[in-house]
């Protein structure tokens, strides 16, 4: 497949540019394109740039809605819920993260869920935004049934990620950031448009059978057998049983039936430290254990010991000073009116 790399804030541009020709609201198509560019600068291009033509499609054909009334609803001193009224999940969810924040801010913990939304690209970037106020950060959000639970041959869960940053004082924050399956589809997406295979354990066919090829994909498996088939029925209940919204095999797929509103959920919580201990005391432990386990000798096949989120982090740094790679076909889309 061919790629190109370009500045970052040119694709940016781009995306908001192609958001705003289908009549999306500007402040949505700007938090749009900031939290699509996360991810790209991240590494993690599955949930980059080359899911803009995918939105416009359902835009298109009438399952988002491009000009929602979002709504917060306090149910509580730490508690509320967000009505999406079906508008972007990118901006539905930064708005839930946002009044999570506040709540931790004042009371200690905050705890909001997200109906009536759609797909909102990398957990990390809220998560991530309760760390730069000192607060813990956690987001989970489900999908629609692509995932075989342990032990059976069709599918039933989604790929279910669960995301948690947690700050540092003079480390970058400790960013965990994992679907429930193996892999999000979003990669073996990647994988077909780039023309490659997938290792095996990725995926599997009708017969529940592993394959390598990504067109052969009709399932994705949980990771760790069990424990990912089991930490992925959480997910579904906190972001969707407990918002009100279906679960599993009832959820409106993200790649049929485009003119269907998805009625997704979220969970978004964030803990203020300062109500449980000493903040700088606790912000230094994190320092020291980031250090510490970076200290532990590398396995055979190993140069170092490294935290979750720390690849995408240097990642981005990089990219942020030579530019984001990305499809070549995914810029001509982008570039053209």
């Amino acid at each position: 497949m061919t790629t190109v790399t370009r500045p970052f804030t040119e694709v940016q541009k781009l995306i908001e540019e192609k958001l705003l020709s289908a009549e999306v609201r500007k402040e949505h198509a700007s938090k749009i394109a900031e939290i699509l560019i996360h991810a790209d600068l991240r590494g993690v291009n599955s949930h980059g740039a080359l899911r803009t033509e995918h939105y416009m499609k359902r835009l298109e054909a009438g399952g988002i809605n491009p000009d929602p009334g979002i709504v917060f609803n306090p149910t509580g001193p730490v508690t509320g819920v967000v009505d999406g009224d079906d508008g972007f999940g990118h901006v539905v969810a930064d708005i839930a993260m946002s009044h999570a924040i506040e709540m931790a801010k004042e009371n200690g913990v905050g705890m909001v869920t997200v109906m009536n939304s759609s797909h909102c690209g990398a957990l990390s970037y809220f998560v991530e935004n309760a760390t730069k106020h000192k607060l813990i950060g956690i987001a989970m959000t489900h999908t629609d049934k692509i995932v075989v639970p342990f032990g059976g041959k069709e599918s039933f869960l989604g790929t279910n990620p669960i995301a948690y940053g947690v700050p540092g004082k003079s480390e970058n924050p400790f960013i965990l950031d994992m679907a429930t399956s193996n892999v999000a589809l979003g990669k073996i997406l990647q994988r077909k448009e780039e023309g490659n295979d997938i290792p095996e354990g990725w995926g599997v066919d009708e017969t529940g059978t592993p394959v390598t090829d990504p067109a052969k994909v009709v399932s994705l498996t949980p990771f760790g057998g069990p424990k990912g088939s089991g930490l992925s029925m959480i997910v579904d209940i906190f972001s969707g049983l407990l918002a009100g919204m279906a679960f599993g095999p009832h959820i409106n797929g993200m790649y049929t039936d485009l003119d269907k509103k998805r009625k997704l959920g979220h969970y978004f919580c964030v803990i203020n430290p300062s109500f449980f201990t000493d903040t700088e005391i606790f912000l230094e432990q994190v320092d020291k254990m980031i250090k510490e386990i970076r200290e532990v000798p590398a396995a055979k096949g190993f140069d170092q010991v490294l935290v979750p989120g720390e690849i995408e982090q240097k990642t981005e740094e990089r990219n942020r000073k030579d530019g984001i790679q990305l499809a070549f076909t995914t810029y001509e889309y982008l570039k053209k009116n």
